[in-house]
């Protein structure tokens, strides 16, 4: 026997008992189904076996690489059961673009009318496979062998791909009859894969699937057509360059055409903007102009290269950092997980923000924040803070003015800090009254 601890827990199991039967024996104690496990800390399939003694920690669907082994399966499972219902000499490529809310975007090249009655039989067979639930194996082959399968099956892209691969093996995985490449790790079996829903979009359809938080609830079509079309638009630059996959572009790097591939992405970018600065420039009350994205998606380059274009237009553009409305680390809100939320609304000091806009509204000057992202603090630093002591030494003075109280802080931190660098020589005390 075998010892085996999870949990801080001592379990015995017989030598070369697969993962998958420890994974049954505990998954009522688990709130979203196993799909992975980690032996010492190294994630193993369920179908592996248990070889020595070891400690065990089980994956879930509400983890992020469980969550993604459960879209990696059922992307295999809707690939087959496409060729499947359409036939195999029918469908010549079924491919996925990029993911769409929280699904993925397919189309299907092939002599087939897409429309919700092949979408319907599609999910009928998808659905019958996952009763039947069928084993998802994994095989480990000669990288030449790959190709000559994917040239068998007519994958020419992946026959490209794998050209470029310094690795002598590969692992294929097949479903059935069928047999395809993936980077990552499957489920055990098409059981795990029930919850999911098709719908046309466009020209193609989109595979609905559960969100990392709810495991075992398909949402609502929840796809922002602007996002989609954007997605489109950055694949038909791709066409027009030559480089629509990953061999694509393995190709044009061996060739030596990189430089020329990045001033034409470049080109197209910078011509992108230039349209948005001449949309902004013929709206003349225009004040502010709102640049949303997530962090480190490029909002701060945009901007910067948007002001020059917005120059080029006779206009005088200055570039403003929400990231210095971050309210101190301290006071920034956890997340479901208990990390520090920097992504939520409630992470900036939005009063401080609409009271700095309001002013430069009414042209008033502002002295913006800066956040310290190594303190976790926003300070205020410049020239500002100089100016008015300064101001208040020279000037007041001279008309028998000893002190000047400044805006009151309203409790907040940066504020307290900006009044604080003028050295004061007192600070109000404040109290709370109350009447009963």
């Amino acid at each position: 026997m075998i010892q085996v601890t999870i949990d801080g827990k001592g379990y015995e199991y017989p030598e070369n008992c697969s993962y998958y039967e420890i994974a049954k024996d505990f998954e009522k104690t688990m709130d979203a189904p196993i799909v992975l496990v980690k032996v010492d800390g190294r994630l193993r399939e369920l179908h592996k076996q248990l070889k020595k003694d070891c400690e065990l920690e089980f994956v879930t669907t509400k983890d992020e690489i469980g969550h993604k082994t459960y879209q990696r399966s059922l992307s295999l499972l809707l690939v087959k059961a496409v060729y499947h219902v359409g036939g195999y000499d029918k469908i010549r490529h079924v491919m996925l673009h990029f993911s769409a809310g929280s699904g993925f975007f397919y189309t299907v090249d092939g002599d087939i009318t897409l429309n919700q009655a092949f979408l319907d039989e599609v999910k009928a067979y998808m659905h019958e496979q996952v009763e039947k639930a069928v084993p998802i194996y994994k095989r480990s082959v000669d990288t030449h062998e790959a190709r000559e399968r994917f040239r068998l099956h007519g994958m020419t892209d992946k026959d490209r791909l794998f050209r470029y691969r310094r690795v002598s093996r590969v692992n294929l995985y097949s479903l059935g009859d069928f047999e395809d490449y993936y980077y990552g790790f499957m489920t055990y079996d098409t059981s795990y894969l029930k919850y999911f829903d098709l719908y046309l979009y466009d020209d193609g359809f989109v595979l609905q699937m559960p969100e990392k938080k709810a495991p075992e609830t398909v949402p609502a079509a929840n796809l922002s057509p602007k996002v989609f079309q954007v997605q489109r638009e950055s694949e038909r630059w791709g066409e027009q360059m030559g480089i629509s996959t990953v061999a694509d572009l393995n190709e044009r790097i061996t060739k030596g055409n990189i430089q020329q591939m990045m001033l034409i992405a470049e080109a197209l970018q910078e011509q992108k903007i230039a349209k948005i600065a001449e949309q902004i420039a013929e709206r003349k009350q225009v004040k502010f102009v709102l640049i949303a994205g997530p962090s480190s998606s490029g909002k701060t380059s945009f901007s910067h290269r948007l002001s020059i274009q917005l120059t080029a237009h006779g206009m005088k553009p200055h570039p403003i950092a929400v990231d210095n409305y971050f309210k101190n680390r301290e006071d920034t809100p956890l997340d479901e997980y208990g990390e520090r939320n920097y992504e939520c609304l409630e992470a900036l000091d939005i009063e401080l923000l609409n009271r700095d806009m309001t002013a430069l509204l009414n042209g008033e000057r502002v002295e913006l924040p800066y956040f310290n992202f190594k303190t976790g603090k926003r300070e205020y630093k410049g020239a500002f803070q100089m100016i008015n002591c300064l101001f208040a030494k020279t000037e007041l003075e001279k008309c028998g003015i000893r002190y000047v109280n400044r805006e009151d802080d309203v409790g907040d931190e940066g504020l307290r800090q900006a009044k604080q660098s003028y050295f004061p020589e007192y600070m109000l005390k404040k109290f709370r009254l109350s009447f009963e």
